[in-house]
């Protein structure tokens, strides 16, 4: 709408119009395009939009380093098997990018269409692009019964979601329901694991290894000082991999130090896989004070930032006075060798920031990209199964590659489909009731044009012949499987592109 309008009419358009404010992002990135930047540096704004979509990604794959640690630190004090681990906090940590971006877009009316775009687009991707790309990597022979349950849940929640496209709406009711398809697949993971286990103890094939590893201890006790252990937790290169690594990474590791140093001073990080548990005394007791000011900064884009408790007293300085007071105690009863028993709690602290960051950096993505559709007069669905998708499965993308190159192509396979069920069932639900929580009423999910019906039976076409062609092959992929779902995802994403610039019409 705004487009069709003069360049000096449109910024008034922006200012009048109440569907142009964007409320839960800390910017108004409609109003910067059209209000403060000139009009004939659009492609300036569109190179701007795209580094900035780029930082945030990258920015929200930093945060998944300590928030997958924690997670699993969570599940380890919880004392859950590394089967519900996987399919419960491990999926949430790995998937956790697209889970906050389809939440923040499908919370908002008017972004629905990105989160359909992100979600089928990142569907598509990765079941095509990176399962073909690891059956071209290494020839393999599938596990039979994981595939097969994790294609019928995916596929399952693949039609919940065509289904709730098709009606539009979503009430209350189906939007639980719609989540319990998950605990089903949780349950069912569960249930099989043990089946498989009571086998395989009854053949007596399993092997019990007893490996003695010696540990270095120093003959004299070593204790760093308070000040060492606070500046060394804070320095986030390690010299050692520095002088290993190539010139790339260390370009890399140069744009993302700052936020890694960032990330280290709010975000308190729990590893199991240490003998410390990676617990920093000094730096963790100031993370008592900046991990809550972290949170409240980013709650709702900082909503809560400014309030006054009674009008009189800021809720900033009561959550600042608060983490100082815990930050004493913490400090004066424990050393700086030996983590407490409360350790773990840490951990949930750090789950939470790292949370509420994701989130907040997953908004920005969702109000950028729906500027940039402004911009360029392109869909919500477009953007959505293009760059947003891209950008969140690209990690996926190269970390399953290396899995197959290192002689774990069964594991990388069972990863394409299995964490992508969470993301989609999670993404679309918990988006759903975010909205419902805030609106009290039905969600309206209306797809934009043509192309969600496309994206909705490309992937239902590419998980269809996937259940059909593995299981005809004896359950053996090679290069003939992995170039044919690469054909497919091109092909896909030649008629998606013609649908959206209405060359291809669908009656």
């Amino acid at each position: 709408m705004v487009m069709r309008l003069n360049a000096s009419g449109r910024c008034g358009f922006v200012k009048n119009t109440s569907d142009c404010n964007m409320e839960d992002s800390f910017i108004n990135y409609i109003h910067v395009a059209f209000c403060l930047l000139p009009p004939n540096l659009t492609p300036l704004t569109v190179t701007l939009c795209v580094s900035v979509v780029t930082a945030l990604l990258t920015s929200s794959f930093v945060l998944v380093n300590s928030f997958c640690p924690n997670l699993s630190a969570i599940s380890t004090s919880l004392h859950l098997s590394h089967t519900v681990a996987g399919v419960t906090f491990l999926a949430l940590g790995n998937g956790a990018p697209d889970i906050f971006s389809a939440m923040a877009a499908i919370s908002r009316p008017h972004t629905a269409g990105l989160a359909v775009g992100a979600l089928f687009g990142a569907g598509i991707f990765v079941t095509t692009v990176v399962a073909g790309s690891v059956a071209l990597v290494k020839s393999f022979a599938l596990a039979s019964r994981p595939f097969l349950r994790d294609m019928i849940f995916y596929m399952s929640a693949v039609f919940w979601t065509f289904v709730i496209l098709y009606r539009g709406t979503i009430s209350l009711g189906e939007t639980l329901g719609y989540l319990s398809l998950y605990i089903v697949y949780v349950l069912t993971v569960i249930i099989s694991t043990i089946i498989y286990n009571r086998q395989k103890r009854s053949l007596n094939t399993t092997v019990q290894t007893h490996i003695e590893t010696t540990e270095y201890r120093p003959l004299l006790p070593y204790s760093e000082s308070t000040r060492h252990i606070l500046l060394g937790s804070l320095n986030p290169i390690d010299s050692g991999k520095w002088r290993r690594k190539p010139m790339k990474w260390k370009a890399f590791k140069i744009f993302k130090t700052p936020l890694e140093f960032l990330l280290l001073l709010c975000i308190p990080v729990v590893d199991p896989d240490k003998e410390d548990k990676n617990w920093k005394r000094p730096l963790n007791c100031l993370h008592l004070v900046t991990a809550p000011m972290a949170c409240l900064f980013t709650f709702q884009s900082g909503a809560y930032g400014h309030f006054m408790i009674q009008g009189q007293f800021p809720l900033w300085l009561l959550f600042l006075l608060l983490g100082l007071f815990l930050s004493a105690i913490v400090f004066c009863t424990t050393t700086n060798d030996h983590p407490p028993s409360y350790h773990c709690l840490f951990a949930l602290l750090g789950f939470v920031t790292s949370a509420l960051l994701i989130s907040g950096a997953a908004s920005e993505v969702v109000s950028l990209l729906h500027m940039l559709g402004v911009v360029l007069t392109l869909s919500n669905t477009v953007l959505g199964l293009t760059l947003l998708a891209w950008g969140n499965s690209i990690g996926d993308c190269f970390s399953d590659i290396t899995l197959a190159k290192q002689g774990y192509p069964r594991m990388a396979i069972s990863a394409c489909f299995g964490g992508i069920i969470f993301n989609m069932v999670f993404g679309v639900g918990l988006g759903c009731l975010a909205q419902m929580f805030e609106t009290h009423a039905e969600v309206q999910i209306e797809p934009e044009g043509n192309l969600a019906w496309v994206l909705a039976a490309s992937l239902g076409l590419s998980l269809v012949f996937s259940f059909i062609f593995v299981p005809l092959r004896n359950f053996h992929v090679g290069k003939h499987y992995g170039v044919f779902l690469l054909l497919f995802y091109f092909t896909f994403l030649i008629v998606a592109l013609l649908t959206e610039f209405n060359i291809i019409k669908f009656n």
